[in-house]
């Protein structure tokens, strides 16, 4: 199983619900307050200055427009269209009260600019679109004589103005710092303190799952302990060397657990450090110390994850195996090639071989009662590959193709 990615992306998806949630809360909570500002400013401007013409019947159909727009998003769940919904209807109402109260002198007009705001808040591109379509307003509106537009009338009485433009001013400032900066101001702090309590968390994980692979590596060193005791008791040379090979293989996966609890990034290995060592431990444990056996590899920087890892060390190993006992089984010389290139982003070849002995071609794992054989078809199979014997050069070649495996359900190779 691939761990850190699969915490990533956990850690990723939480992320997304939760920036998800705050946007929702942030949404509701600034358009209700903006509404029912926008309804008390209706009732003022009717009922305390004494403006009945198009001011207060637009701020009161925004105010119930948008709880109709608030009460949508609980059937089509898209915050980008409530968003816009609400953006355009107080663009479109100040628009109106500003071309009904003055023009360019309008005091309303500062409203545009929270519009603007909210955009920048959402996304960067919306802030963009509408500080460009406001410019543009604002223009047009500059345009038309500077004070009674051409486009609308100034419905606010002469007495009533300095208080319009007093309530009016008062309102932008309130939304701008009491209910967007506020609010904004508190959603950055629980966004903070999650990504603090998630980082936390991730670096839990992964000091578990360094311990976890430390425990792994140590329980299949036991095993292989326990074959090495074993076979000291046994006097069967056939049966001496399943163990043995039974014990290189246990090796082979404790190296890749030892590898992935020395890196920091706890999902993938360097491969060629890894295959080099494995291949002078078989070297070693089946020809001694004193041989002249040459290992010859060339591998680039490939980082592999342990369910391609695993398989495909123990294909290498079953491979290497085969040449150290039967390919050079008379004699100590030789040369074991293992060769890997990647294809493209998934898929790899690996040539791998030796210039022994050989054996014919009639001999496949469908005939043989080789165990080593069988494994190497088998693992290369598990690695969603081919393999295909090299019969124009010396000794056993193989080439096989194969594809990084990604969150590799439970298998079996028998």
């Amino acid at each position: 199983m691939s761990d850190k990615p699969i915490f990533l992306k956990m850690k990723k998806n939480e992320k997304h619900r939760e920036r998800l949630q705050d946007k929702t809360r942030l949404l509701y909570r600034i358009n209700i307050i903006a509404s029912a500002c926008c309804l008390a400013f209706a009732i003022l401007c009717w009922q305390l200055m004494d403006i009945t013409r198009v001011i207060p019947q637009v701020l009161a159909s925004f105010a119930l427009l948008n709880g109709l727009n608030l009460a949508l998003h609980q059937v089509h769940r898209s915050l980008t269209v409530t968003y816009n919904i609400a953006s355009i209807m107080a663009l479109a109402g100040s628009v109106v009260v500003v071309l009904f109260s003055g023009g360019i002198n309008s005091p309303f007009i500062f409203i545009l600019a929270l519009i603007v705001f909210a955009g920048y808040v959402t996304t960067r591109a919306y802030g963009q679109v509408y500080l460009a379509i406001n410019l543009l307003i604002v223009a047009i509106i500059f345009s038309q004589n500077f004070g009674d537009s051409v486009l609308g009338e100034n419905v606010v009485p002469e007495d009533s103005r300095n208080l319009f433009a007093f309530l009016s001013i008062l309102l932008s400032v309130y939304l701008l710092g009491g209910v967007f900066g506020r609010n904004l101001l508190s959603a950055h702090h629980r966004l903070y303190r999650t990504k603090g309590e998630m980082e936390q968390r991730m670096r839990e994980k992964e000091m578990l799952l360094k311990e976890v692979h430390h425990r792994v590596k140590n329980n299949l060193q036991t095993v292989s302990s326990l074959l090495r005791m074993q076979s000291r008791s046994i006097e069967d040379p056939a049966t001496l060397s399943l163990i043995r090979s039974s014990q290189n293989r246990v090796v082979a996966m404790a190296m890749v657990h030892e590898m992935l609890y020395m890196r920091e990034d706890l999902s993938k290995i360097e491969y060629r450090s890894y295959v080099q060592e494995l291949g002078e431990y078989l070297i070693r444990s089946i020809k001694g110390p004193q041989n002249k056996i040459n290992l010859h590899i060339d591998i680039p920087q490939i980082e592999l994850g342990i369910d391609t890892a695993i398989p495909l060390g123990l294909l290498i190993n079953e491979a290497v195996t085969n040449a150290l006992k039967y390919g050079f089984k008379e004699q100590d010389e030789g040369q074991i090639s293992i060769v890997l290139e990647r294809e493209d982003k998934t898929e790899y070849i690996l040539r791998i071989g030796d210039n022994g002995v050989g054996f014919p071609e009639s001999v496949s794992h469908k005939t043989s009662k080789s165990l080593g054989l069988k494994l190497i078809h088998n693992l290369s199979r598990q690695l969603k590959g081919s393999v295909i014997r090299d019969v124009s050069k010396k000794g056993t070649n193989y080439i096989i193709r194969f594809r990084e495996v990604t969150h590799a359900p439970f298998h079996t190779i028998a």
